[in-house]
């Protein structure tokens, strides 16, 4: 049986789970802590690391029917200035047509793939250049950045679909901020907060969907990357500081031998993964990742670690602020509606997408619905 502190129960009140602030102090006293120092997850920016991502999609028929065939693959083109530079796609293809496009509010880009119907075998095949880096944020030295835009901070504080700013996300937030000051305080006090009252739930479909009113309602905070990172995300914005999430893809392993947070083969069609950032002033837009420090609690060897176990410890320490550049990045998009699709928008596109005679594929099935993804690093 899992215990207690590695996560809230199923049908735990939120009133509960709300008032627990202290508890990562607690944590700070343990005798495991002492022993952290023999765990290293420290990702500070070096050299820049350059990717070569391959996706192929060869599109089937869909419950049996086949007609019409259109595809939507996400691309790899979000800019982070410091971690982050896309070096663009290029594909080859039977299709009729096959171009790429933006989502209008969050320009999230993804290749548009149409066959004409009666294509016996639709095929598209999509190599993706970037490079990244690992990143990191002193909070000793604040510095002069750029403050967002009037329309990007309106944006990064909006509700979506999925992630409301009001009702129970935001009496969760007050509760949490109360008697903070400063923007990072906040921040900090809510990643403490996600990490201690979550837990990675490995019968989630996916990276999960995102909806952060249900989960909050539940009571049982259980769930992956895009529920639990979405909680910070909601949870800051309805604190009234900016944050957003990123959809990507891991596509090396971990350098500092952390098998959960790291893609361990060169076929990585599982590998998404989606972090966040938040916007600090005096920082700018800053790492924050308490849903892998959740994942190493339940995933890395030996498993179902304790939260002061010595690897939990370092990297709980390392994501308010850090990451790992062994991983690719592809949009901050929600709420996205697929050009030249009758079907329900996306909460986010992180996944490629898929529909035959108007039947959407189920993108969560690579191997049903035939795609592939394989990364390698280059030489620049």
């Amino acid at each position: 049986m899992t215990s207690r502190r590695d996560f809230l129960k199923a049908g735990a009140g939120l009133a509960a789970v709300a008032a627990l602030p202290g508890h990562a102090l607690a944590q700070a006293a343990s005798p495991a802590v002492a022993a952290s120092a023999a765990a290293v997850f420290a990702p500070k920016p070096a050299a820049w690391r350059n990717f070569e991502v391959v996706t192929r999609l060869d599109v089937a028929p869909v419950d049996g029917k086949n007609g019409p065939a259109q595809a939507w693959i996400p691309l790899p083109a979000f800019t982070g200035d410091d971690w982050f530079k896309p070096a663009g796609s290029s594909w080859t293809t039977n299709a009729a047509s096959a171009e790429i496009v933006k989502d209008p509010h969050y320009g999230a880009q993804m290749l548009h793939v149409v066959w004409k119907e009666g294509e016996a075998a639709p095929v598209v095949e999509i190599t993706s250049k970037f490079a990244t880096r690992d990143r990191a944020t002193d909070f000793a030295k604040p510095g002069s950045v750029t403050p967002l835009s009037a329309e990007d901070r309106k944006l990064f504080l909006s509700a979506t679909d999925l992630i409301p700013t009001d009702g129970i996300v935001r009496a969760t937030a007050d509760k949490i901020v109360a008697g903070k000051t400063t923007d990072v305080e906040k921040a900090r006090a809510i990643y403490e907060w996600v990490v201690d009252n979550t837990y990675r739930n490995a019968s989630t479909r996916g990276c999960g969907t995102g909806d952060i009113a249900a989960l909050l309602a539940s009571g049982n905070l259980g769930g992956k990357c895009a529920d639990l990172n979405a909680l910070y995300v909601g949870l800051a914005r309805a604190a009234g500081i900016p944050a957003r999430d990123v959809y990507g893809l891991r596509v090396a392993p971990s350098a500092f031998g952390y098998k959960s947070l790291g893609a361990n083969s060169p076929t990585v069609s599982k590998a998404q993964h989606c972090r966040a950032e938040v916007w600090l002033d005096g920082f700018g837009w800053t790492a924050v990742d308490p849903a892998d420090v959740r994942k190493v609690v339940l995933e890395e060897p030996p498993g179902k670690n304790a939260l002061d176990d010595a690897k939990v410890v370092a990297a709980r320490k390392a994501l308010f602020g850090a990451w790992e550049g062994n991983w690719l990045a592809y949009n901050d998009g929600h709420d996205i509606a697929l050009p030249g699709s009758s079907g329900p928008k996306l909460g986010f596109l992180m996944y490629p997408q898929a529909e035959v005679a108007g039947l959407r594929h189920d993108c969560l099935d690579p191997d049903l619905f035939k795609y592939s993804i394989t990364s390698k690093e280059i030489t620049a």
